[in-house]
């Protein structure tokens, strides 16, 4: 009898062999975005999402999952803590891989997650009044060793505001105070409420030409803003980029990977995706898992200078 059992069931499995396996996507898939809706890389996730659903015919959405005072942590801890099997996708900030294996939450560490890809590069920038008697960073530095200023930011141990402190110390200053706000825009500036903010593009393009930008902080310059230089073209040991990408657990099948990777390559190359990029600054593209997973680790070590001048 057990024979007859062993044999049956030996059988089944032959005869249907794939009710294991189903082709990926065969349910609803989530990409995991964890900030409060509204910004590029919501905006943009959900132009992936919908291309998905279109593509492969499941149902696909965005969830949001802001985390307060804890940035994207929480968030990609769910994304972590889900199946590796691409029905949860982490659309994540350059903090995630750098940052989150050292923030004290055990999902994060050790690093779980490959790059999908990276697909956009915020318009961070360092800006200041076109009434203020410096219009570059380095005018900058010589004013600020005689007078004191003040620096806006949206929180000093956010990577952007780190390597804004690093960029004033290889220049040789410091700002005479600092402090965080939640909206760094034109009337932060126009209000004296600092003297120079660190904050996105978009935010300050209305009252663009009155502001001057001193610096970008990305792999390359903002097309709004041609002709202001990058960080790492003041300082080439501080070259990095904010950006943002799609992870997935290091387990997740490599076509599953592929199949997410496809729908989000077409994307950025829409003209959706270019109308954006010319309306903010930002700089939108696809770079693959391998060349993502080669940035992450040179932005490492960037970071890794960044903290050594902070440290001093």
């Amino acid at each position: 009898m057990k024979q007859l059992i062993a044999v049956t069931a030996a059988v089944a499995a032959l005869a249907f062999p794939m009710s294991a396996m189903a082709e990926y996507p065969e349910k609803p898939v989530e990409f995991v975005v964890p900030f409060p809706p509204g910004d590029l890389e919501d905006v943009l996730t959900r132009m992936i999402a919908d291309e998905f659903q279109k593509t492969y015919d499941v149902p696909a959405a965005v969830v949001n999952k802001p985390g307060g005072g804890g940035g994207p942590f929480p968030g990609a801890a769910e994304v972590a803590r889900a199946p590796a099997d691409g029905y949860t996708v982490g659309s994540f900030v350059i903090g995630v891989p750098l940052v989150g294996p050292q923030v004290g939450i055990p999902a994060l560490n050790p690093d779980p997650f490959d790059p999908v890809g990276i697909f956009l590069t915020y318009p961070f920038v360092i800006a200041a009044s076109k009434d203020a008697p410096y219009a570059t960073m380095q005018e900058l530095a010589a004013y600020a060793k005689d007078n004191d200023v003040a620096l806006g930011h949206f929180g000093s141990a956010l990577i952007p505001t780190q390597v804004t402190f690093a960029l004033a110390d290889k220049l040789g200053f410091q700002f005479g105070s600092d402090a965080a706000f939640d909206a760094l825009d034109c009337n932060t500036l126009a209000s004296g409420d600092a003297d120079v903010i660190n904050t996105t593009l978009q935010l300050i393009l209305p009252c663009l030409d009155k502001v001057n930008v001193l610096a970008s902080i990305g792999s390359k310059r903002i097309p709004l803003t041609p002709d202001t230089p990058t960080v790492g073209e003041i300082e080439p040991d501080l070259d990095v980029a904010l950006w943002n990408g799609l992870f997935v657990r290091k387990e997740t099948p490599a076509d599953v990977r592929e199949k997410i990777a496809a729908v989000a390559s077409k994307v950025m190359t829409s003209d959706a995706a270019r109308k954006l990029a010319a309306e903010t600054g930002a700089l939108i593209y696809w770079q693959d898992a391998a060349e993502s997973a080669a940035q992450i680790e040179k932005d490492k070590k960037t970071m890794a200078t960044v903290e050594a001048l902070n440290a001093k």
